[in-house]
Parts: C-alpha cells; structure tokens; sequence
C-alpha cells in the first residue's frame, strides 16, 4: 500500500464515520421519545441514564474518529 492510498482510506473512513455520527445525533435528536421506548423495552433504564449512555458514546465514538482516522491522516498529509 502507498501513503496516498493509506490517505485517501482514512479520508473515507473519516467522512463516513461523521456521518454515522450525524446520522446518530439527528436520529437522538429528532425520534429521542421512538429510541427511548424501544431501549427501555429490553433494558431497565430512566430517561436520565438513556441520555447520558448516548451522549456519551457520541462523545466517545468523536474521540475515536479523531485519534484513528483524523490525525493519521493529518499527519501523512504533512509528511507529504
């Protein structure tokens, strides 16, 4: 593998990863009472911790994107 192909999968994984995330905040954000029934369902869980669970793996799946997918591919753009 080059280093321009190595960018360029991390530049992808970057851009779908962000949008996993936007696609998880909007669904949070617009249909929170529809996922809040459905978890509350199979797991015994206030609406408290079912908003700190999810604001938190969003927070935690950001760090992620940016440690394993953004500064690599920083990096290799300034070793270029």
């Amino acid at each position: 593998m080059t280093l321009q192909l190595i960018q360029e999968l991390l530049g992808w994984c970057t851009v779908i990863n962000v949008l996993v995330i936007l696609v998880w905040f909007l669904f949070f954000l617009l249909a929170h009472n529809f996922m809040y029934r459905i978890h509350s369902k199979m797991f015994k869980i206030s609406i408290d911790q079912f908003d700190a669970l999810h604001y938190g793996l969003i927070g935690g799946m950001k760090i992620l994107v940016i440690v394993f997918n953004l500064v690599p591919y920083v990096a290799i753009a300034l070793i270029k």
